[in-house]
């Protein structure tokens, strides 16, 4: 097939389309802003925030920001531990309640830094926000009338851009400022853009994103790679388009799986949801629903690494078995055993860790890559974790190219570890951790520096908490309670 070659399914008409064809054209008009390259800086996610205290129990940015994690180190842990729900299924669930015309009540909902801060910009649109439990949250969006999102409020967190999809399907127009988020590299937003002309829209580069429509098409479309949030958006906006969508090189991960889900609940008409092709059929409109988010595979594969550093047995509970696969196969390359219990999985963190070596006696890898790939998310724990195997293992970060650049903070708490380029490192273990002051990067490697505080030896002081906290849930009281020695400093 010829590329933009215009065909016919049975049933339907569909628009065929492939990034390929967009060469020259869109991608390169949606890089250019008044004739000179687009070059998107990070943004500052140091915003204050303006909400009430009662929508924020825990403090704000600003004083978060300068609280340290202090840390006694070198302490076995014991106990059972329980995933909270995946925060990266809960943002874009939330955005999806935009399209509702019912209210919906998510449950399952961490209440963390980043979902408070969405909250906080889907309030500003005219929704209803309310807490009805102390992990549900329930939004009537049926008094949305603005389609422009607050600049400030965009700037604390990237997943703003999640509420494109939505607001467009509903408006047919929506104006965003660059998002923010964690500076891990490159995060491009082509694939977003892409989708969203292939439904028909056009978008405008004005120091953030104007996208508008007249009216939304079905259309049958290679997305130019399996993007996250790119998928999410694009399944956002295809749901309320007329006809019928196929999404091909859609991202599969179990985050997607529950925007779909949550979609099909409010009335939505998805098929091929877990798998790399999705199928939409337009309907006119969506209603309400009662939903609950998965427990999250990144937490579960973090306290995997968390056992396995402090040479602790730990349980945890309502792990999500059918989305630890390649996380285990990853741990267990790295001799870190796990035994399924029930609903239960039982980390042997206690037990020798011994990395597997590859046949011929080669230097095992362990890379990411899209689902059902090891998550990216976790390369920052299992490089933390490595460095208490005994072996050597290259750990590939295949995705954001500068999520290695924390390891010299894991160096100066005695790692053994060769950071090739941006992207690989290798790790000699084991190593003896000594206690030291370091400072959260991001989220994930800020939780990875919290583990291996936690198996050095002495005390050590974790600084820029406020990044750990955006994605891991009263993780200080939690520890505590497994018989960690942790103290919140302000």
């Amino acid at each position: 097939m010829e590329n933009g070659l215009l065909v016919d399914m049975p049933a339907a008409p569909l628009r065929q389309g492939v990034a390929g064809k967009h060469a020259g054209g869109a991608v390169d008009r949606l890089l250019m802003v008044d004739g000179a390259a687009y070059l998107p800086t990070p943004a500052a996610v140091d915003s204050e925030w303006q909400a009430s205290p009662a929508a924020h129990p825990r403090e704000p940015p600003s004083s978060s920001r300068m609280a340290s994690f202090v840390v006694e180190g070198g302490r076995r842990l014991e106990g059972r531990v329980r995933p909270a729900g995946n925060k990266n299924a809960a943002l874009p669930c939330l955005a999806a309640t935009v399209l509702a015309d019912e209210p919906v009540t998510l449950e399952n909902v961490p209440r963390i830094r980043d979902v408070e801060t969405f909250l906080e910009i889907v309030s500003s649109l005219g929704a209803t926000v309310e807490w009805t439990g102390p992990n549900e949250v329930t939004v009537d969006s049926r008094s949305v009338a603005i389609d422009t999102i607050n600049r400030e409020l965009a700037e604390g967190i990237r997943a703003s851009l999640l509420l494109a999809g939505p607001l467009l399907a509903r408006f047919g127009n929506v104006q965003l400022p660059p998002p923010g988020g964690d500076v891990i590299g490159r995060r491009r937003m082509d694939t977003h853009f892409l989708a969203f002309e292939a439904l028909g829209a056009s978008v405008e580069l004005n120091g953030g994103f104007t996208i508008s429509a007249k009216q939304l098409h079905g259309t049958d479309f290679f997305l130019d790679e399996p993007s996250v949030t790119g998928t999410e958006n694009a399944i956002m906006a295809a749901v309320l388009a007329s006809g019928r969508t196929r999404w091909r090189n859609a991202a599969a991960e179990p985050h997607v799986q529950d925007l779909c889900n949550l979609l099909n609940a409010m009335g939505a008409r998805i098929s091929g949801i877990g798998t790399h092709m999705l199928e939409i059929e337009g309907v006119p409109r969506l209603g309400g629903a009662r939903f609950r988010i998965g427990s999250d595979h990144i937490e579960t594969g973090s306290f995997i690494g968390l056992a396995a550093v402090t040479g602790s047995e730990l349980v945890i509970e309502d792990a999500p078995m059918g989305h630890l696969d390649s996380t285990l196969l990853g741990f267990d390359r790295l001799g870190v055993q796990c035994t399924i219990q029930g609903g239960d999985l039982v980390v042997h963190g206690d037990r020798p860790h011994k990395i597997r070596q590859d046949a011929f006696g080669h230097v095992p890898k362990i890379d990411d890559g899209p689902w059902p790939a090891f998550p990216a998310d976790l390369t920052s724990i299992a490089l933390v974790t490595a460095t208490q195997c005994e072996g050597t293992v290259l750990v590939h970060e295949k995705m954001f190219e500068s999520r290695m650049y924390f390891t010299d903070k894991l160096v100066g708490l005695g790692a053994s570890i060769i950071l090739c380029d941006p992207h690989r490192a290798v790790v000699v273990g084991p190593s003896e951790l000594r206690g030291g002051e370091v400072e959260s990067p991001d989220i994930r490697a800020g939780m990875a520096l919290l583990i291996a505080a936690l198996g050095a030896r002495g005390t050590s002081r974790i600084k820029n908490i406020r990044q750990i906290e955006r994605g891991y849930e009263r993780i200080d009281e939690r520890l505590a309670q497994l018989g960690a020695r942790i103290e919140r400093v302000d």
